[in-house]
């Protein structure tokens, strides 16, 4: 039987039927219109096609499902790129022309209750399968349809583990099993696909099962290991412009539930004031992540984030330095991610610093006594 026959007739009796397809539905069309035609290896591999064709990522499926991928990106329809944990590297594929790219991405968001067309040429948003999606559509994106698909891979880690696979060299294992057992606030920083999500989910595994943590995530992202979590997702707008609900929301709600923790997945924006806010009102151990480069520079970002949220200047720094504690920073490199640096939050003068108190390569750590005493009895940064 020809494939490609086979494909146009289900793509045909799919255009009749509203709503986004499902794997489900596309498979049970392709039996359908085979007729028995086919033997068990050929009707699998007609419904393979067919789902990603219709219902998946298109030819982007393959890559999408290797284990190790952590990114996909199209910059045309003869450049896909892909991360496999190593850096980018050019995939040999890609697609017929821009209008194909096109289709996949208006899909995609579509799939995702989103529109993406001439005038709303952009989309962010998390795909039902977890993956997140963003798409630039001509004349914005002036090489053709840009595609970025980061894959988010749920996977949950014990410390130990991380451990054994070199991800906390040195001492930093038993400091971070400290500074969770004295409920410290913290932050865990480092760059994209640094392993920071992957490394507070293990840490939120280690806290006592009698607390209760709240979560508040853009995406379903953090897996700890814990008996009593409550997630909280953000949600876009609808096609009215209305329905948003944002980080800073879940932050305010979720203080009305009872936590003993509270856990921000990525600090990125006003939300910022409101988490400071809420660690300097007796909920100690809470925590986050935020993108930084250096442990030195979270001041300078917390200020950033905080500003724009309408705080003063000095108002962010002050409440930093009652709220957090301690700067967990991952680098990601060739070897593979691991803990760098854990920083101490001190004041100087009107502003923060983030201040060595424990470093992989074993440099000068001026805050390591300051870092102890922490450790030993718990307590904010002064």
């Amino acid at each position: 039987m020809n494939a490609p026959a086979l494909l146009d007739r289900v793509r045909t009796r799919l255009a009749l039927e509203p709503g986004i397809p499902t794997r489900s539905g596309v498979a049970a069309l392709v039996r359908e219109e085979s007729g028995g035609l086919l033997g068990d290896d050929d009707v699998l591999s007609a419904v393979r096609e067919a789902v990603d064709e219709l219902a998946g990522a298109g030819p982007l499926e393959a890559l999408l499902r290797r284990p190790g991928v952590t990114d996909v990106l199209v910059n045309g329809p003869d450049q896909v790129w892909v991360d496999e944990g190593a850096g980018l590297a050019r995939a040999p594929l890609g697609f017929a022309d821009d209008d194909a790219v096109r289709r996949l991405a208006v899909r995609l968001a579509a799939a995702a209750g989103r529109r993406l067309d001439d005038a709303q040429p952009w989309v962010d948003v998390g795909l039902p399968d977890g993956t997140r999606l963003h798409a630039v559509l001509p004349p914005v994106s002036g090489s053709g349809t840009c595609l970025s698909l980061r894959v988010l891979r749920r996977c949950s880690r014990s410390l130990g583990e991380l451990a054994s696979v070199g991800a906390l060299p040195g001492e930093s294992e038993s400091l971070v099993r400290a500074m969770i057992r004295t409920r410290l606030a913290f932050l865990v920083t480092g760059g994209t696909g640094s392993g920071k999500t992957t490394l507070l989910s293990a840490l939120l595994g280690e806290v006592d099962p009698g607390e209760r943590l709240v979560l508040c995530e853009d995406a379903a992202e953090l897996t700890p290991a814990h008996p009593h979590a409550v997630r909280l997702l953000t949600r876009p707008a609808n096609v009215e412009g209305v329905g948003e609900v944002t980080l800073r929301d879940l932050v305010r709600q979720a203080l009305r539930m009872r936590p003993d923790r509270l856990v921000v997945g990525e600090v990125r924006g006003g939300e910022v004031s409101d988490l400071l806010a809420a660690l300097n009102t007796g909920h100690d151990g809470g925590c986050g992540t935020l993108h930084a480069n250096r442990p030195a520079e979270v001041p300078a970002r917390l200020e950033a984030l905080g500003v724009a949220a309408g705080l003063g200047r000095p108002a962010v720094h002050s409440q930093a330095a009652a709220a957090l504690a301690v700067v967990v920073h991952l680098r990601r490199s060739p070897e593979g991610r691991r803990v760098e640096e854990l920083g101490v939050v001190r004041r100087a003068g009107e502003f923060v610093v983030v201040e060595p108190g424990w470093r992989a390569d074993g440099g000068p750590c001026p805050a390591r006594d300051r870092l102890g005493e922490l450790l030993d009895r718990g307590g904010g940064a002064s």
